[in-house]
This record gives C-alpha cells, structure tokens and sequence, in this order.
C-alpha cells in the first residue's frame, strides 16, 4: 500500500518528461547543451552555399499576331482561276457508234479531252500586291494555263487579272489589275532569317479567304527532294500551308513579306509539317524582269555539282567541309572555256561563299549572262581564281502573255469566251441543224456558264445569227448579259453569258 502513491508518483515524472520532450525539441535540446557546455565548446552550425540564380527563360509567352494581320492583311488577295478546256485530235469518250462522233469527226476532231458535260477546270490560290497601281504576286502554278483569272480583295472587291508572265522555273508568277491606290505588303530580307523564329501566313486554304497560320521557321536555303527547281534556295517552316495557300506571302514579325508559300512536302496529299516558301528577294529579281522584259534570264557555267562530305574534305586535304565539287564539265561551256576541270571545288562566286552546293545554281542564276564573275577554286590543296564569262539557260520555263488578241483570230475566244466557226452545208445536213455556227472552243464566261465545244449557236437575244460578221456586230457593243440559244444534241436551250 505504501509503494502506490511513489509509483504513480515516478509514473507522472516519466510522462511529463517524455509530454516536454515531444511538445518542445528546442527547449530539451538547449538544456542538454547547458549540461555539456563546460565539457566541450560550442560548433557553429555548417553554412551552405547560396543556390545559383535560375537562368533567364529565352522565350517569354507567345505573340499575338492580330495586329500584323489587321497591318498586312488588307493587301492578301484570293485568286480565282478558270482553266483552258483541254482539246485532243481525237475524239476521245464517243463511240463510232455515237450519232456525234462522226459530226465532231468533220469538224476537225476539236473535241473535249474529258467527256461531254464535264466541268470546266477551276482552282483557287492566293496572291498579294506589290504595287500601288496592281501588281500582284503569285505562284506560276496557280496561274499557269489558265484562261480568266479573278483577283479578289478582303473588301469584296474584284478584278479582272492579266497574266504579266510566269516562270515556271522559280514558281513565280506576276498579275496586273486595273486599280490604284491599293494597299501593298512591305517587304524584308528572307536572309535575316534564323531557324526558330516565328513566322506566319495568310491565304485561302480550301476557299477559306484571309486564313492565318502560324509557324516557326524549320530551315533555310532548302533544296526540294525530287524537285523541278535548282534556283530556289527554299524557306522551310512548319506553318500550315494546304491547297488554296499557293501564292501566299509568309510575314516576319515585324509584318515584312519574307517568301511565298508555294509547296509542302506530304506523303500522304496533306499537310505533314514541311511547308516551304520562294524567299521574296529571288520573286522579285523574276517580277522586275518579267515586267521589263517578259522574260528571266539565267546565268549558267556547265557543270555538275555535288556536296562536299567529311570524307571529300579529307581526301582534298581541306580543312572542314565547304563548296560544290565538280563532277562533270559541259564540253565547250563557259566553265570549260575558263579552265574549271573536275575535282575542283567552287568556294565563293564574286565572293559570296559557298558552303553547300545547292547555293551555287542559285548564285551563278542571279548573275547577268555575258558577264564575267570571279570564282574561288579549291585545286591541288590550294586556292585560286578563275574568271568565269557566265552563259545563259536555254529558254523554256518562262512565258509572257503576248498572245493574238480577241477577235483578231476567230479561233481565239473573245471577251465572251467563245471561239467560233461558219459550218459547211454538208456539215449543217450531217448535224440535222439550222445553225451557221459551231462553237469550237470556250474559256472564261462561256465555260463559266457551260457551253460546251460541239454547241451549235442559233441565235442571241431572240435574234438569228447566220455568220461571224453577225455575231461580232452583236457581242461588241453588248454591256451586260447575253441570252445565247444553242443547239445540243437534241436540245435547243438558252444559256446567259456575259461579257468578260
């Protein structure tokens, strides 16, 4: 009984030292310290070292590209096309059988290429404008072949387009409309260009007018696997480019037209991010020659190039990889001439160097043919120069509009898109019709409005037209839409055209 009270006693000394102890580390740790500070002094606690500032991110959020768009916008345009009906000297699509082969037979074999009723050929790119007074900027294959071409503004304004001319070798391709004061792009230095940097388009992707995509830049003075053009040293991004795009200008971020969306490289038809763009200082060296002289000229020297490997610049005991190696030179070309052999290595031309040899086509191509350029070469371990007088690609992948004007040839379609001639009695018997004339070929507002070659025109506005003459009399002062009746087949039915 006595030994109770000192064990529940010592009990509640343990249980307010161990309550101290879990409640207050600090406090029991200072007092042990207390009890040992006359045995050993006191360390100062370990300082650890100050943690290095975090480094600067390099880029900050994403840009806001409105305001560029509402700048540039304005001078994007969409651009229409109506293709040439495609004709053969055949008679494709009819059987002999067919009570019309033997008719379009007669009459020469001008028959549609695709069968009858098929729709004329029609696409869509984009453009932007260059000068005030209507120069306009294209892709050459948005353009190419085509018989009406219709530029359109963001206002809604539109306007008939003349081809100045394509050059089918860079891509390029300049249109003129009848306008002034029109806003115009700014242009920049595609060579201030650095792989990473943001950059955006606009265009008309599947229709879809004034579209804006976005990318960044994937690569510069690019070379398209298999492709037609050794004198474009291409604008590779990951922006979204898809049909409809062609033609389009690709801005920087300060609103400069630096190329122009031309192609994308797809395995499947589609976009796969590889977009790529003409840089706009090699379009305008082709627009100012087309517009001056309807026609590019090239510089060319006759040889053929490849890369310089690890294992090249070893072997010719040159320091790192660099220049184009001749493979091959053009017997009696200008390089021949000037003393350039295989095994050389062209380093620079007029002292622009040479790091690749897809930059060589692009450079000797801007110099004047008949001029004289300096050539670094790399031969036998040493450096020398060659002058070189350059020559000129063969014509052949530029054309210009200069072509018989409407109505001077009637083979030609005039401003209604028709292009006629007077049948023969026998051909009138063979056909079973009154008409005098057979519409042999259409474009712009004819095949717009869906005549066809092999359509017998019997007459225009209830009138009868029995020749050329009266036809001519009739659509030359003709200010809106024509009411043409014309024999098909079986059919007589009336189609509206009006004028181009």
């Amino acid at each position: 009984m006595l030994r109770h009270p000192l064990v529940h006693r010592a009990f509640g000394l343990v249980l307010l030292a161990v309550t101290i102890t879990a409640c207050s580390p600090q406090e029991s740790t200072a007092a042990a310290r207390s009890d040992t500070s006359q045995a050993r002094p006191v360390e100062a606690p370990a300082v650890s070292p100050a943690p290095a500032p975090a480094a600067p991110p390099l880029v900050r959020g994403l840009p806001d590209f409105s305001a560029l768009v509402q700048l540039a916008g304005a001078a994007v345009v969409n651009v229409d096309v109506v293709g040439k009906q495609q004709r053969v000297s055949q008679v494709p699509g009819l059987s002999p059988d067919d009570p019309f082969y033997e008719f379009f037979r007669r009459f020469g074999g001008q028959t549609p290429r695709t069968p009858r009723g098929s729709p004329t050929p029609r696409g869509q790119g984009s453009g932007f404008i260059v000068s005030s007074d209507g120069y306009v900027l294209t892709n050459a294959h948005v353009v190419d072949d085509a018989s009406e071409v219709t530029v359109r503004m963001t206002n809604r304004r539109e306007y008939t387009a003349k081809v100045v001319g394509i050059d089918k070798r860079s891509d390029v391709a300049v249109l003129k409309i009848d306008a002034r004061d029109l806003p115009t792009v700014k242009m920049g230095d595609p060579a201030q260009l650095r792989p990473g940097e943001w950059v955006v388009a606009i265009g008309s992707p599947f229709g879809f007018e004034n579209s804006v995509t976005a990318g960044i830049v994937s690569g510069v003075s690019r070379s398209i696997p298999n492709g037609d053009s050794n004198y474009v040293p291409f604008i590779q991004t990951d922006v979204a480019v898809n049909p409809g795009n062609s033609g389009g200008p690709l801005f920087n971020l300060s609103g400069e037209v630096v190329g122009i969306n031309s192609q994308i490289y797809s395995q499947s038809g589609g976009y796969m991010g590889l977009s790529f763009a003409i840089p706009i200082d090699i379009a305008n060296g082709v627009r100012e020659q087309l517009v001056k002289n309807g026609r590019v000229r090239r510089g060319r020297i006759g040889v053929s190039i490849t890369d310089v490997t690890a294992q090249f610049a070893e072997s010719f005991g040159m320091d790192r990889p660099r220049g184009a190696l001749v493979g091959s030179v053009e017997a009696n070309g200008p390089a021949a001439k000037s003393g350039i052999k295989e095994g050389d290595i062209l380093l620079s031309v007029n002292g622009r160097l040479i790091e690749r040899s897809n930059e060589l086509p692009v450079r000797v191509a801007g110099i004047t043919p008949g001029s004289k350029a300096q050539f670094e070469v790399w031969r036998d371990r040493a450096t020398k120069t060659i002058a070189v007088t350059v020559g000129e690609v063969p014509d052949g992948g530029a054309q210009t509009a200069s072509r018989t004007q409407p109505g001077e040839d009637q083979k030609e379609p005039d401003r209604f898109g028709l292009a006629l001639r007077e049948l023969s009695s026998d051909e009138q018997r063979e056909a079973e019709t009154t008409g005098s004339l057979v519409i042999e070929n259409v474009s712009g507002p004819a095949a717009a409005a869906n005549l066809q070659p092999g359509d017998i025109l019997l007459g225009v506005n209830n009138r009868r037209i029995r020749n050329i003459r009266e036809w001519r009399e009739v659509s030359r002062d003709a200010k809106g839409t024509l009411a043409l009746l014309v024999q098909r087949d079986d059919t007589q039915l009336f189609v509206p055209v009006r004028p181009g």
